[in-house]
């Protein structure tokens, strides 16, 4: 009877087994079949800090589906399985992205693909002043640089106009006088991601390295905001992940305009080729004239077949226009066609494979240049084609010593970022490495998607060339919960990254 009774015992317990949810449906959302846990992370109260990828921007702008698919969103979803709590998102009005400023258009719509990246149809309905009450979880600001997230007054309407505060963030603060981190700390988290930095080199860059249009940001100032942001983060012993930084000229924004963009069908009209004719006219004079001046490697004659390099501005050259006016004068040409040359092409030359040619560009080659749009005017009628009888101006290229530049600035705020990571015991997400893999030739799989950064079908860009796709952001809110399971033993096993589209369509 004894035996018979276990017997009995143990067919019941496996019944019960078989039946009980509780006991053998292993966890689908977690990332070891376990329970799910948080570990020694309190995620009932989440806060993200940050720019434009934190806000979820996509496409040039910022609009609902985008935010929607931000990371910070993502994580607050994956979050609230072991215990998180209300995430909230200041949404734009709609999904044609874009801003308005008392009525007026501050900011365009968002692009969608239409064999080349165009703006979607429609007005933005987003009203800079129209002010959103409450508190909000996801504090990504685009446009914000380090020292911003520290800045009162940041968020004050009265100085969008001036460019003193940011419109993204004067629609959503809690005062004209708080901070971004004051936000953020007034809602008492718990947990809270930091990813900052990337528009402190990043305008800098997109400005072709002009500081008169968007300054790198020092490193001495960067390590100090970055210190001052964290400390007080980290107050009371909240935890929290930060991101490094991916090495910015490596974006595919900086790769899609090619040094040597003029095609011989941008140097015909009506079918007829003005090679030659920009030779005699043009190249041949000032490759001559800088032949006779030691610099005849500046520009070159046009070929006649194949692509041919833009001209550009290269400020690190020594100016030539006094000295080309000389001898260009000496060469037969008046006055004023010699005064007007000298001053055009004292410091031009003909762009290089070395030279990064920025996506915003785009638009402006062939274009007569204005004060407005490029920061310059021609003198000249005859030679008022941007890039090609104009030379691009800084704001458009990106020399070597300016990427140089960049890649040490980059180097250093990652290095405060890390030590600041270790020294308060944060998760921290290799954004760099990541960067790197995704511009290797089989880029990174993903639940198997492949993403690559490679514009428009590399899949983890959007068609500023900047900021991710709806998949990309996935991929990051991924990357971030695999750096938080490690440092805090969580076990969130993240989305599947093909549920998420590529690319947004023109209507929403």
């Amino acid at each position: 009877m004894i035996k018979n009774f276990k017997w009995l015992v143990l067919v019941s317990l496996t019944f019960m087994a078989c039946n009980s949810d509780d006991d053998v449906v292993v966890p689908v959302d977690s990332s070891d079949g376990k329970p799910l846990t948080a570990g020694s992370a309190d995620f009932s109260k989440y806060v993200a800090l940050g720019d434009s990828f934190a806000a979820g921007f996509s496409d040039n702008a910022l609009f609902i589906k985008g935010q929607e698919g931000a990371y910070p969103n993502i994580l607050a979803q994956q979050f609230a399985l072991v215990g998180g709590g209300e995430f909230k998102t200041p949404f734009s009005n709609d999904n044609i992205g874009g801003l308005l400023l008392g009525g007026n258009v501050i900011f365009g719509p968002r692009l969608y693909f239409n064999s080349t990246p165009i703006p979607v149809e429609g007005t933005p309905t987003t009203e800079v002043t129209a002010h959103l009450s409450g508190t909000f979880g996801n504090l990504g600001v685009p446009g914000a640089k380090s020292f911003h997230l520290l800045a009162p007054g940041y968020g004050n309407p009265a100085g969008v106009a001036t460019g003193t505060a940011n419109p993204y963030f004067a629609r959503f603060a809690s005062s004209t006088t708080t901070t971004v981190l004051a936000d953020a700390l007034s809602q008492n988290p718990t947990f809270f991601s930091l990813w900052i930095g990337g528009n402190d080199e990043l305008g800098y860059a997109t400005a072709g390295g002009d500081p008169t249009v968007n300054p790198l940001t020092p490193t001495a100032t960067f390590d100090a905001t970055y210190k001052a942001l964290v400390s007080q983060l980290v107050s009371g012993g909240r935890k929290g992940v930060v991101a490094n930084l991916p090495v910015i000229t490596t974006l595919p924004h900086f790769h899609v305009i090619t040094y040597n963009q003029l095609t011989q069908a941008n140097l015909s009209v009506g079918g007829v080729s003005l090679v030659s004719t920009l030779n005699a006219q043009l190249y041949g004079p000032l490759h001559n004239a800088l032949a006779f001046l030691g610099q005849g490697n500046r520009i070159n004659l046009l070929s006649a077949t194949g692509n041919n390099p833009l001209l550009i501005v290269d400020e690190t050259l020594p100016d030539l226009s006094a000295n080309l006016r000389a001898v260009l004068m000496g060469g037969g040409l008046d006055v004023t066609t010699a005064t007007v040359m000298g001053q055009i092409f004292g410091r031009a030359r003909q762009a290089l494979p070395t030279d990064l040619i920025v996506l915003g560009a785009s638009s402006r080659i062939g274009k007569v240049p204005s004060v407005a749009a490029d920061g310059v005017a021609s003198p000249s009628p005859s030679l008022s084609q941007l890039g090609v009888t104009f030379p691009l101006p800084d704001r458009y290229v990106l020399l070597p010593s300016e990427v140089a530049e960049i890649g040490v600035a980059t180097a250093a705020y990652n290095l405060t970022i890390k030590t600041v990571a270790e020294a308060n015991g944060l998760a921290i997400v290799d954004a760099e490495s990541i960067m790197a893999d995704l511009n290797k030739p089989n880029g990174i799989t993903m639940n198997n998607f492949t993403l690559k950064a490679t514009f428009v079908t590399g899949g983890m860009f959007s068609l500023d060339g900047v900021h991710p796709t709806p998949r990309g952001y996935a991929f990051i809110a991924n990357k971030f919960i695999e750096a938080i399971n490690a440092k805090y033993a969580s076990n969130l096993k993240g989305v599947d990254i093909g549920n998420y589209q590529v690319l947004f369509p023109a209507k929403l």
